[in-house]
């Protein structure tokens, strides 16, 4: 699958992050985690305390697929509002999920700590703004079920956020203690880690193909470089290019595209350096970077064909910049990074943990929807606390199948 084109910034924050040998023999494990990205990291974090025999392959280089396109803006609050979603699930499944949104925020932050890579992990504010005026009763309602769930938010009126910013919307969402990290070095600290505790790590090692042996009860995974892998246990933690293994039909594409501008000097206009992202759809969002950058990304586009998304690439350059002075109009910036890359999403907002008969014992990590590095955070632990544990109750919110409102 081509994912993603253009040039990237997160590499060039790490340029001698940890590289790790190609798998050149035979060897079983206990638990086979297939993608070295940000899920597959995930994974390998919370099994790195198990005591389990876990090895991890990824086809490139660890953090080097749609990591790199990561914008990772560490939020609770997702594409469809809470509000929404319980239309769909109800008021005590939501609930639930967004406890657990919540809580993967926090263990990211004490993953970040744990670790010896730097994160560039921060806790930031969000202001979650009505893109027009018909947006706000909507907007208004969700902040009313996120306060009646010990949310830690703010609503804004026009005039204060006239106040606090350059720019004028109708009304906003001002969450308190959301985050940003830098999903590169996440990826490779987590990574790091787990090596650190024992965790066979193998780049350049690419499946080529999967069975189960019955006698073994395994799954027998051969690589292209003529290995073979026996893991009671197999994570598929392949992002996106995990649909090409198995086809999800809750899962869908769009196309996206973000700019990383120049260092800037002065920041103080923008407020408290919020997290910035609207009602609108496409939506467009920023934040910033450790080192003064502004990422600001969005404007989707329904084209699933990577030509065709990338022959729209400059447009949506030149757009996002045109859109982010609109809004902040005394900072001024250049485009020194810019993609177009694959997105993935779901039919009914919930991330996915696939679980499939002709993949025995076998888990399939679908992070999609524009919280990726939250969701992988809470899937991970579910699942890997149903390989060491033997249950998970949570997992049923997330399996393909999951139980609809009044389904029946």
């Amino acid at each position: 699958m081509n994912l993603q084109s253009g040039t990237y910034y997160w590499p060039i924050t790490f340029p001698d992050a940890p590289s790790y040998p190609a798998l050149e023999e035979d060897l079983s494990c206990d638990v086979l985690i297939i993608g070295g990205g940000s899920s597959g990291a995930q994974c390998a974090y919370y099994l790195a305390d198990a005591n389990l025999d876990v090895v991890v392959i990824e086809k490139s280089t660890i953090g080097s697929g749609s990591t790199s396109t990561n914008t990772a803006l560490i939020s609770y609050s997702g594409e469809k509002m809470f509000t929404n979603l319980i239309n769909t699930f109800g008021t005590d499944y939501i609930t639930r999920h967004l406890q657990l949104l919540k809580e993967a925020i926090n263990e990211i932050e004490a993953a970040s700590k744990k670790v010896i890579i730097d994160c560039e992990f921060n806790r930031r504010d969000t202001l979650y703004s009505a893109s027009c005026a018909e947006d706000v009763e909507s907007l208004k309602k969700e902040y009313e079920f996120l306060k009646q769930h010990n949310c830690d938010l703010a609503f804004l009126t026009k005039e204060e956020i006239e106040e606090k910013y350059p720019f004028s919307r109708d009304a906003a969402i001002y969450s308190y203690n959301d985050a940003e990290i830098n999903p590169f070095r996440f990826t490779h600290a987590l990574v790091d880690y787990a090596a650190q505790k024992g965790i066979r790590i193998y780049e350049n090692t690419k499946m080529n193909g999967h069975h189960y042996d019955k006698e073994l009860g395994k799954m027998i995974v051969s690589t292209k470089n003529r290995c073979s892998i026996q893991a009671r246990y197999v994570i598929f933690a392949a992002s996106y290019e995990g649909m090409e293994i198995k086809k999800e039909k809750k899962a869908s594409f769009v196309s996206t595209y973000t700019v990383t501008t120049n260092p800037v000097e002065d920041l103080s206009k923008w407020y408290n350096r919020t997290l910035i992202w609207e009602t609108a759809r496409p939506y467009l969002f920023m934040r910033t970077t450790r080192d003064n950058r502004i990422i600001i990304g969005g404007l989707d586009d329904n084209t699933t064909y990577a030509e065709d998304r990338d022959s729209k690439l400059i447009h949506k350059k030149n757009k996002l910049i045109e859109e982010f002075n609109k809004m902040f109009p005394t900072i001024k910036v250049q485009p020194e990074y810019y993609l177009a890359a694959f997105y993935g999403g779901t039919s009914d907002g919930i991330p996915i943990i696939g679980k499939y008969e002709e993949y025995p014992n076998s888990y399939f990590l679908f992070a999609f929807g524009d919280n990726g590095t939250v969701y992988s955070q809470v899937l991970s632990k579910i699942i890997v606390k149903e390989i060491v544990e033997g249950n998970s109750p949570d997992l049923a919110l997330y399996l393909q199948e999951r139980p609809l409102l009044n389904k029946g």
